[in-house]
């Protein structure tokens, strides 16, 4: 190294910051906080290079605090969490999934906007 020339430090790469009111899943914790949840728990699988995962976030935020009491919203990184993802047959992000006493009591796949997403989680609560 020449003195006097300034090298970047090791780039690193951060968790991405998740809304305070949205749980985050992985292998370790999904099969307790889904099977044991007191309420409905819908999990989006998503990935942080997605377009419409990105997009249907704050959806999922404020689905969070409208229906909090009645609906536990989760988000499960599927490249970190590939095994849950081929679990559960998900082969498009975002997909939603809706799970009732820890079963999977419906499925959403794609972008949609919030006021569809509310009524069709909402008549299976």
């Amino acid at each position: 190294m020449s003195p006097g020339i300034a090298f970047p430090p090791q780039l690193t790469y951060l968790p991405l910051i998740m809304a305070a009111n949205l749980l985050q899943l992985d292998t370790s914790n999904f099969k307790d906080t889904v099977g044991k949840s007191a309420t409905p728990v819908l999990v989006d699988f998503w990935a942080p290079w997605c377009g419409p995962c990105k997009a249907i976030a704050p959806i999922l935020e404020e689905l969070s605090s409208e229906l909090d009491g009645k609906l536990t919203i989760a988000k499960i990184n599927v490249d970190d969490n590939g095994e849950l993802a081929a679990q559960f047959g998900v082969r498009a992000i975002p997909t939603l999934l809706l799970f009732k006493g820890g079963q999977v009591a419906d499925q959403y796949v794609g972008m949609m906007d919030k006021a569809s997403l509310k009524t069709k989680v909402e008549a299976k609560l």
